[in-house]
């Protein structure tokens, strides 16, 4: 039995020419990806996008334009028996100027910094990237990392 599970991410970038992350604990794993997540039954992609941001940062976003759909093979990295389509979109966010991720990656690996207190699952910090430090090595799971590098290409 086939089990597609489709994925819809934003990439939003500031008036600095940065890119929004988040680093997550889930399944047991730190995950650095893109903010999104999964598309529900009854759902379309851009719906699934606007949903996930008003989750994840109370943020109401702008779809602007299609970014990327995987276009291979991928195996999820937490389901055996899942195959991932991702589809990502360049967003824009009208009430940014409301939201100001500051976690700094490098205190966030500092032991006593909240995001390491007990690594409850689910737990999720956003921080922004530099598009001209842009680096695929940064992000954990590979059409990420694929994105990554097309951003970086991009320049």
């Amino acid at each position: 039995m086939s089990i597609f599970n489709i994925r819809v991410y934003g990439i939003l970038i500031n008036e600095n020419n940065e890119v929004l992350v988040t680093d997550e604990f889930r399944v047991g794993t730190e995950i650095t990806k893109f903010p999104g997540g999964g598309l529900i039954w009854g759902e379309g992609m851009t719906d699934c996008l606007k949903r996930e941001f008003r989750e994840e940062l109370g943020c109401e976003i702008e779809v602007l334009q299609h970014f990327y759909t995987t276009d291979y093979f991928q195996l999820s990295a937490f389901h055996t028996e899942h195959q991932i389509i991702s589809v990502y979109y360049l967003v824009r966010a009208p009430s940014l100027k409301d939201f100001a991720p500051a976690i700094n990656f490098q205190e966030k690996h500092e032991q006593n910094h909240p995001f390491n207190k007990g690594k409850k699952e689910g737990a999720q910090s956003f921080r922004w990237i530099s598009l001209s430090k842009i680096n695929s090595a940064e992000f954990t799971l590979p059409i990420d990392k694929k994105v990554a590098e097309m951003l970086r290409d991009q320049k």
